[in-house]
């Protein structure tokens, strides 16, 4: 969601801020602004907007700004509309600037006391009374990092928060709480983001902050200290982040290039992970067997598409592996008192790794007595990767696309590799993890083959121009795949689609069904077809209008009222996987005609860190 970039250095910062904030676009937002210290006046300036980036630039370029020292922001609304007063930066009495990612649940309380001492709002947001409040100590001290420590046990919620000041014109001050935050470390200067991606340009040497940690970042030094000012010490990485990942190319959209990037994502993620036909089981960390193996259930913890992702390697578990697996919305998890058993293992899937919802839940189960936890992540450094028992990175790479495509199908893949190493534990026979492995290894030469039909969906699209909503349907492991097709359409192209298990057809959804409704089928050529296929009859005998993606057209013939995509012979365990591929093309060749903004879809955010 929220973006946040700031920078100390001996040059100007501000196009380092723009910049920054041009990155952290993916994210999703409504508005933004930037603040600057002004050297020949020694006071704060600041631009803000409701929009996009490119406003903010053109409002510079009338009235430029220049500062070695500076914060920016991209804002997603959450306390008060999106406005030019409620974008940040917020700044008190000209003196501190501030902004925040998170919600700050006690605001309300904060700001009567404030406006009590005098204080006067100018906003409806939570992030107001942290300038203020921070404003406040600072009058009693004359010192910002100790106006900032005190401000901070004040605060209920969850923040990631970056803070100047005139009173303090050769330092920034970063801190967080439940909202990730990073430093990147450069040759005379120092920089803040909420986001590594920000950061590409300008340095590669990245620490991530973690919970209740508060830095004091100058031009030539740094200090990390925790909330009673000890202080602490984190590791240095190195993004593997590249600019060239964050670019287009020839793409019209990021989600397009990273449809395009699943082959290569997909070999990434098994790379370096089988070996002599067989699963390695070292990728999960040295303790891994002795964690696994008194493991008789699983608890998958997850939100959007990543709890898509969940309910079908629910097949995968309880076929192969024998053992019972739930699967539930983080949300909704968190708060139903479920009952723990300790040899149930948490997964949490995330491709951030900082989803808010995700997050508790992992810590709500640890309070219960679940068993130990794995997350399956995309981003190695993440709170969630952190908390977490055992790690399976899916490196997938970056993924700027707010609708999840790569992250998803990589996601998949290392809930099957999850799947054998699970069954190794219960009896799994080598014979079936070989024959797994090896469809895995088809995975991107399938993927790419599927690929080629792209031109094929981009007419098929086309009758999709004036529909209002659609049904999506799937039988068996594919009905998770049939809910993923619905979200993608939904997400970008704004069509109302749901998505049914095709045998509850005659329990509701039929009555939907006439011209006007298209009904996309995930149609493989299983166990289930001969089921799949009587309910696509009962949708064609009421004049509705059938797409159906299948292994080949036996499952029902062409006609003007059905199109039968082929994808070509698949392996079926692998075949969930494949078939989220041509509904992703699908979803994105309608949102082109639809005229709606792909990468950034309205009222969505990529990273959901709050709850």
């Amino acid at each position: 969601m929220c973006g946040i970039i700031g920078a100390i250095a001996k040059r100007d910062v501000v196009p380092i801020l723009m910049e920054g904030l041009k990155r952290l676009e993916y994210r999703g937002y409504d508005s933004a602004g930037l603040a600057v210290l002004d050297y020949a006046s020694h006071q704060l300036k600041s631009q803000r907007v409701t929009g996009k980036v490119q406003q903010l630039e053109t409002k510079l370029k009338n009235a430029p700004f220049s500062s070695t020292i500076g914060i920016a922001h991209t804002r997603w609304a959450t306390h008060g509309k999106p406005s030019d007063e409620n974008a940040h930066p917020h700044i008190s009495r000209n003196t501190v600037a501030v902004v925040h990612n998170g919600i700050i649940e006690n605001y309300l309380a904060l700001r009567r006391q404030l406006e009590q001492q005098g204080y006067q709002f100018l906003s409806d947001t939570d992030t107001e009374v942290i300038a203020h409040q921070i404003h406040f100590f600072l009058q009693q001290n004359n010192d910002l990092n100790s106006a900032v420590r005190a401000t901070l046990p004040l605060l209920k919620g969850a923040y990631a928060i970056a803070v100047m000041s005139s009173s303090a014109p050769d330092c920034l001050i970063a801190a967080r709480l439940g909202s990730p935050l990073v430093i990147g470390i450069g040759v005379g200067e120092h920089f803040i983001a909420s986001d590594a991606a920000a950061l590409v340009p300008v340095t590669q040497r990245i620490i991530y902050l973690e919970d209740g940690d508060i830095a004091t970042l100058q031009r030539d030094h740094f200090q990390i200290t925790d909330i009673s000012g000890n202080s602490v010490t984190r590791g240095e990485q190195i993004s593997r982040l590249a600019i060239d990942t964050m670019e287009r190319g020839e793409h019209r959209h990021f989600m397009h290039k990273e449809i395009f990037e699943q082959p290569r994502a997909i070999a990434e993620t098994l790379e370096g992970r089988i070996y002599q036909e067989r699963i390695l089981s070292a990728i999960l960390g040295p303790q891994a067997d002795d964690l696994l193996a008194p493991i008789t259930a699983v608890q998958i913890i997850a939100c959007g598409t990543s709890y898509h992702a969940g309910l079908v390697a629910r097949y995968w578990i309880e076929t192969f592996v024998r053992i019972p697996c739930f699967v539930e919305i983080a949300s909704e998890f968190r708060y139903r008192q479920p009952l723990a058993n300790p040899r149930t293992l948490i997964v949490t899937l995330s491709q951030s790794g900082e989803t808010a919802d995700t997050l508790a839940a992992l810590h709500e189960a640890k309070r219960l007595g679940f068993g130990p936890s794995l997350a399956i992540c995309n981003v190695p450094e993440s709170a969630l990767v952190r908390a977490s028992d055992l790690v399976l990175m899916t490196h997938a790479g970056a993924e700027i696309g707010v609708a999840s495509t790569k992250a998803f199908t990589t996601q998949l893949v290392c809930l099957l590799i999850l799947t054998v190493l699970l069954g190794r534990h219960r009896g799994m026979s080598v014979e079936v993890e070989k024959k797994i492995v090896a469809a895995l290894l088809s995975l991107p030469r399938q993927i790419e083959t599927v690929l080629k039909l792209d031109a094929q969906i981009t007419q098929l699209a086309e009758q999709f121009a004036d529909k209002q909503h659609a049904l999506f349907l799937g039988r068996g492991i594919h009905y998770p795949i049939a809910l993923e097709g619905a979200l993608k359409l939904k997400e970008i192209s704004y069509i109302h689609a749901e998505a049914y298990p095709a045998g509850e057809l005659k329990h509701g959804p039929l009555a939907l069904v006439d011209a006007t409704m298209p009904v996309i089928a995930v149609a493989p050529n299983d166990a289930l077809q001969e089921k799949l296929k009587s309910n696509l009859q009962e949708v064609h005998a009421r004049g509705g209008q059938l797409f159906i993606f299948a292994n080949h057209h036996a499952i029902m013939q062409q006609s003007d009222y059905i199109k039968v995509i082929e994808l070509g012979t698949l392996e079926e365990i692998i075949s969930p996987i494949v078939y989220a591929i041509p509904l992703q093309l699908l979803a994105y060749q309608v949102a082109l005609i639809k005229g709606t903004d792909v990468d950034q879809p309205r009222n969505l955010a990529k990273s959901v860190t709050v709850e």
